[in-house]
């Protein structure tokens, strides 16, 4: 038996009934799992007899034990329940292996999922406990009903689980289309624009998930079969950095472990998913970031020397998928393919400190968000605050993060993890935190506006629409946003060289 230390997950999803509820709870979009679940697990082999099992549960006074197979990954679970089967049976079961008794496969979620998600997965799947795992499948803590109950007796929200169990594309864009009325609920309830992004993140990737279980259904009726190989389905961009707001495109890739002559099987199933994403109301990417392009779908050793190149030969025009590529989430399939891509690709930038400079380069020629009289610099009465705003920010936590060996996605977590690493002070972190927060909180309001009046949201605002206080916020979020070059110039140079993952 072993306890498996606890570091901190990456992301994936189950779906949510968006039906707008005017007293909304929003404590389960608020908290995430990491928060509520408990740690180190208690993990034993497969081939340890159950009397052994049971003994550990009550000696540790927990309701079920994780198994791992031999690369210490999450295999299977034994809780109560199956143990009281197991006893029904015969009571001399007690001395069967613990592998014939478990639960496998299981089910399984990420340490910074939120807690709707799942709440959705346990009802749909009818069960008490979910292992929390990191992107190689490795359990790093519990979340069981009961630490819910603890923490939260009276959950006045239902959770749905629809979009798990959309037949089609279109029944996926009437969920979808749901989504701003959600989102409207939580702003009323005071949620912050940071959270509620969390909250679409969460629902696109689910819709990502779930359009991938279709692509799949669809391949086996077309007499296509089974995946020939491992795959993984990754989204992209804001999708992958958990902070998508309500103008979606399509920013997404996909890993395999296949041969060359498998990629014919997975352009297909590609295909497949990028159109049932469009049909479900998320529209294809204009710069072909999808994963039927064979340019974002390669095997994991031509994702690893596609890296390689990005930072032998760090050219502008490959930046800009190098940029989007590094903040990468998985979403469905082999998980373990995301997290052996992420340390090479995580690696491989901290060595090369001309391929840095490079990323951190495409900030230098954002002008500033005021003109020379000081006037927010607006096109037909609207800024785009995703240019002068967000973009630097972004850029800025990502560069560092790499430079700095943070395998984080999340642009606050990238801050975070950098200051405490010593890129900079904790207040140059927050500073760049706060000036993120007030921005996503400009554009997400503006886009729920736009969506109301019958206009298509996008990045821009209006700042006549905007209080005194709330535009003097935004000047400042914004010349905070505007020393993000300076600031990771310092990171950058101050850098040991002991920092590189």
């Amino acid at each position: 038996m072993a306890v498996w230390p606890p570091p901190i997950a990456r992301h994936a999803g189950d779906a949510v009934d968006t039906t707008a509820l005017e007293r909304l709870d929003s404590f389960p979009y608020r908290h995430r799992v990491g928060e509520l679940m408990t740690s180190p697990i208690v993990a034993i082999d497969p081939d340890r007899p159950v009397a052994e099992a049971t003994r550990l549960m009550s000696e540790r006074r927990i309701s079920s034990v994780i198994v791992l197979d031999a690369e210490r990954r999450l295999h299977g679970i034994l809780t109560e329940r199956d143990v009281l089967r197991l006893v029904a049976a015969g009571p001399g079961r007690l001395a069967d292996p613990i592998s014939s008794a478990m639960t496998a496969p299981v089910h399984a979620i990420e340490a910074d999922a939120p807690i709707y998600r799942a709440l959705a997965r346990m009802a749909r799947l009818g069960v008490r406990h979910l292992p929390v795992v990191d992107d190689d499948n490795r359990p790093i803590g519990m979340l069981t009903s009961g630490s819910l109950l603890k923490l939260r007796a009276s959950l006045a929200l239902t959770l749905g689980d629809e979009i798990a169990s959309a037949p089609d594309g279109h029944t996926l864009r009437a969920l979808h289309d749901r989504l701003p009325a959600l989102v409207r609920s939580l702003r009323s309830e005071d949620v912050s624009a940071t959270q509620a992004a969390s909250v679409v993140t969460g629902i696109g990737r689910d819709l990502a998930a779930r359009a991938g279980e279709l692509a799949l259904a669809e391949m086996k009726s077309a007499g296509r079969g089974e995946p020939p190989a491992p795959w993984c389905l990754l989204v992209l961009g804001s999708a992958g950095r958990g902070e998508s707001l309500l103008a979606p495109d399509q920013d997404n890739a996909l890993i395999h472990e296949g041969s060359p002559a498998d990629d014919a099987w997975f352009a297909t199933f590609a295909g497949h998913v990028n159109r049932l994403l469009d049909e479900a109301g998320v529209p294809y990417c204009l710069g072909g970031v999808m994963a039927s392009n064979p340019s974002y779908r390669h095997s994991l050793a031509g994702w690893q020397a596609q890296v390689d190149a990005w930072v032998a030969r760090p050219q502008p025009e490959a930046l800009l998928g190098a940029d989007i590529f590094y903040d990468f989430a998985a979403v469905l399939g082999a998980r373990h393919l995301a997290g052996e891509l992420r340390q090479h690709a995580t690696r491989a930038a901290g060595h090369s400190p001309t391929f840095l400079y490079q990323l951190a380069a495409a900030t230098d020629d954002v002008p500033r968000a005021t003109d020379l009289l000081g006037r927010l610099r607006t096109r037909e009465g609207r800024i785009d605050l995703k240019r002068y705003g967000l973009f630097p920010i972004v850029t800025a936590a990502r560069v560092v993060a790499l430079a700095w060996g943070s395998t984080a996605t999340a642009t606050d977590t990238r801050l975070a993890d950098a200051a405490a690493k010593g890129a900079f002070s904790d207040d140059a972190a927050r500073s760049l935190i706060d000036a993120r927060g007030v921005i996503v909180e400009a554009i997400l309001d503006q886009q729920l506006e736009d969506i109301a009046a019958g206009r298509i949201p996008d990045n821009r605002v209006d700042p006549r629409r905007l209080s005194r206080r709330a535009t003097s916020r935004l000047r400042e979020a914004l010349a905070a946003s505007a020393e993000t070059p300076e600031l990771v110039h310092v990171a950058l140079s101050s850098r040991p060289i002991t920092s590189a993952p």
